[in-house]
This record gives structure tokens, sequence and C-alpha cells, in this order.
């Protein structure tokens, strides 16, 4: 059972030490992240930029200082840009909340529309919340298609 034990463990060795050399890696993809940036100038601008472009696997970096937006495109996960661009510049930055009104079911919902969004932008909210269960009966109740609905006049 010695010799039996040692070779078991000797094989275990250089099955485990062959596994853990290898480096499993996932492929990144190319992505596209935009952030919400408040520059004031033509400085912030220039910081803001020299902040992502120093980051490795950028391919692209666009600035656009009247929306206070900038997009970065390349192999990067968001939230590492993010961080990336808050502690260069000292400035708080966030995950651009908006998107075209075009894509937006009801784009004037008090819940979407923003004032402070860029011209042809609206707040992205997911779906609008719809009636639950309960909600729904005490509607039906008082509905004049449900003949079995009380009258109240």
């Amino acid at each position: 059972m010695g010799v039996l034990g040692g070779t078991l463990d000797v094989i275990s060795d250089m099955i485990f030490t062959v596994r853990s050399r290898r480096k499993f890696r996932k492929h990144k993809q190319l992505r596209t992240v935009e952030i919400k940036v408040r520059m004031d100038c033509e400085g912030c601008e220039r910081r803001v930029q020299d902040a992502v472009r120093g980051m490795k696997d950028v391919t692209d970096v666009l600035v656009e200082p009247k929306k206070n937006k900038l997009t970065v495109t390349g192999y990067v996960e968001p939230r590492k840009v993010l961080r990336r661009v808050s502690w260069k510049t000292g400035k708080k930055a966030e995950m651009w909340p908006f998107v075209p009104y075009t894509l937006v079911d009801h784009p004037y919902v008090p819940g979407v529309y923003d004032k402070k969004a860029p011209p042809g932008y609206v707040r992205n909210a997911g779906d609008l919340a719809r009636a639950g269960s309960a909600e729904e009966r005490l509607v039906s109740a008082f509905s004049d298609d449900n003949p079995n609905a009380c009258v109240v006049m």
C-alpha cells in the first residue's frame, strides 16, 4: 500500500501542477463604455481624456463636453474605467444614465423624463411598473366592462 499510495501522490501532484500552470483567461469583449463626468473647461476635458488614454486595451476615447459625456471603446471593463476616471480626475463619475428618447415607449412619464438630460435623451428606466393582481381586481370591480361590477352613480 505504501508504494501504491506514493505513486498516486506523484501522479496527482503532476496533474495538479500542470493544471495550475495554465491560466484560464476569458476572452475580453470589445465594449463601448459611456460615462457622465462634469467638464467645465478645456483643462477638465484634457484631464478626463488623459486619465482613460493611459489604460491598457483602450482603442478609442471620445469626449463630448456639451453633454458631459465620455465614451471609451476597447477591451475594458466598465467598472474599472469608472474607477479610473473618478480616481485620476477627482471628479464624480457615473455610468451614462440616458438613452435616446426614440428607444423608450413613453418618454414623458415622470420617472423617465428628465429636464437635466441632453436634448434628445431621457433617463434609462426599465419597464414601467405593471399593476399587480390585487390592483387589477380593484380596478375591474368598478369597471363598466364587467357586468357584475358595483355600480356607483
